[in-house]
């Protein structure tokens, strides 16, 4: 039988403790502030990032794992794992899978699988989980990676809205105008993955009614009793995020409802107050 480890990006934002119970292997991308880099989970945690945004005019930029941290990574696995299955963050938005695959190509000895889940945070969570799941029971890497294609195929919708219209600009995303006419309205854009990128799905005035499209989305799409696995995901909200976790749960009974967060190359994109929904239908 095949060994297969399974190795997500620190975009998936699955907790070390569950990391360590179920044997996932995390690779961190970096949050570089001015000339400091911090590889994100292991040296700069959530909190501290948006801490340091606050107190910083220019937004960090973030980077994809170096190549040689790759191939050394799959090197150390190939002494115990015959294949491995790495799920990382959207190619449209990171290099990281493209430099899995390189590293993948210079590495004998492993095959590794490279999946794109064309997203990130908890929707790649699925991914990963699902990954661990089939690995333990014995599948091979192409079983695998066909079952991951096969849950993309039938969708893992995620909304996004973004809190703080300021962190968009200061991003490049709002001009002057768009950011003053947005402030005046209460305009709290929702986001989504489109064609493996981030982009506005809708403007919504003020953020009860951007939530309140956000549910109305989901309850088109999943109904009260279906089995049904729910993230709510924020970006250093997480009484907010309970309390939306909370309704969920009493209003989908199947569902396993957990709170997840936006980390910090996810963060430089939406800003903190972000709030997300995703879920996946088992």
């Amino acid at each position: 039988m095949s060994k297969v480890a399974v190795i997500t990006d620190s975009t998936s934002y699955i907790p070390e403790h569950i990391r360590n119970e179920k044997n996932i292997v995390m690779i961190p991308l970096n949050v570089v502030f001015d000339k400091e880099t911090y590889k994100e989970e292991a040296e700069i945690k959530a909190d501290d990032f948006y801490d340091m945004v606050s107190k910083e005019e220019a937004l960090p930029k973030t980077s994809q794992p170096a190549i040689g941290e790759l191939v050394e990574l799959l090197e150390e696995l190939s002494q115990n794992y015959d294949e491995a299955v790495m799920i990382t963050l959207s190619s449209g938005i990171s290099g990281t899978y493209q430099s899995a695959v390189a590293a993948g190509e210079m590495v004998e000895g492993i095959k590794l699988h490279v999946f794109d889940s064309e997203i990130s945070c908890s929707p790649q969570a699925f991914y990963v989980l699902k990954a661990t799941e089939l690995a333990s029971e014995g599948s091979n890497g192409y079983d695998i990676m066909n079952h991951l294609l096969q849950m993309k195929n039938n969708g893992v919708p995620a909304y996004f809205m973004v809190d703080d219209l300021n962190h968009l600009h200061r991003g490049g995303r709002l001009n002057t105008a768009q950011l003053f006419v947005g402030n005046l309205l209460q305009i709290k854009p929702i986001l989504h993955f489109e064609d493996k990128k981030i982009v506005p799905f809708e403007k919504v005035r003020t953020k009860k009614k951007a939530l309140k499209r956000i549910f109305d989305i989901m309850d088109e799409n999943v109904k009260p009793n279906d089995k049904v696995k729910i993230s709510v995901i924020h970006a250093k909200r997480e009484d907010e995020a309970v309390e939306i976790a909370d309704e969920l749960r009493e209003k989908f009974t199947n569902a396993d409802v957990w709170v997840s967060y936006f980390g910090p190359v996810i963060g430089t994109h939406l800003g903190e107050g972000s709030l997300g929904i995703t879920w996946i239908k088992e």
